[in-house]
């Protein structure tokens, strides 16, 4: 069962959060700055690409992130991992390094999302949640999570919904702060040398009537 009355949860998570991305956000200004002229200087297209996605008990809110795609049509709707034709060259550091991500610390002020949490879904996603998987719409979807930290798209989806079900259970300060240092060192080091499989929630639960 998840217990709501965690104050952390109720009140603490968010006021962290404006404390945290409100100041980023100056901060990493002359950066998006940068990044934004690197885009259009050196592809065509759009600088800013947004898109639809879920939040917290299914609302649609709008995502934003710096454009790391060509003006290509996909044919694929498979992930895109490492240097593919797909993905600009600017596109490519930029995704290996999250930059493309740091316009989220827009929804994270606006109230969309939270600096942690499960990553927001698709609308077209939600067809295909299990129960497990509708956990992730308890809470604020979040720029980085337990899924990320743990090997992200080196996952499968069912994979990162028990990371993101745990998550949701368990969600607290020092959760949180783990979450946020340990994401540094994905950042930097790659998600595959941190790759670790979940374990089962019904082996969970073997595990702890043993």
């Amino acid at each position: 069962m998840i217990c709501f009355s965690n104050p952390y949860r109720t009140f603490g998570k968010r006021l962290l959060d404006l404390c945290v991305s409100v100041p980023a956000l100056l901060l990493v200004a002359p950066l998006l700055a940068a990044i934004a002229v690197a885009i259009k200087l050196t592809s065509r297209g759009p600088i800013v690409f947004v898109q639809e996605r879920m939040g917290r008990n299914g609302v649609a809110f709008r995502t934003f992130k710096f454009r790391t795609m060509t003006d290509r049509h996909r044919t694929s709707h498979q992930e895109i991992i490492g240097k593919t034709d797909e993905v600009t060259a600017i596109g490519y550091w930029l995704r290996r390094f999250k930059l493309d991500e740091l316009l989220q610390l827009w929804n994270i002020v606006n109230g969309d999302m939270s600096l942690v949490g499960p990553r927001p879904a698709l609308p077209a996603q939600l067809a295909e949640y299990t129960d497990l998987a509708r956990q992730r719409l308890l809470v604020r979807p979040g720029l980085t999570g337990l899924a990320q930290v743990h090997g992200n798209i080196h996952l499968t989806w069912p994979e990162r919904w028990i990371y993101d079900a745990e998550y949701v259970g368990s969600v607290s300060f020092a959760n949180d702060a783990w979450i946020v240092v340990r994401t540094v060192a994905v950042v930097v080091l790659g998600e595959e040398l941190f790759l670790k499989k979940p374990t089962p929630p019904d082996a969970q639960k073997t595990r702890r009537a043993a």
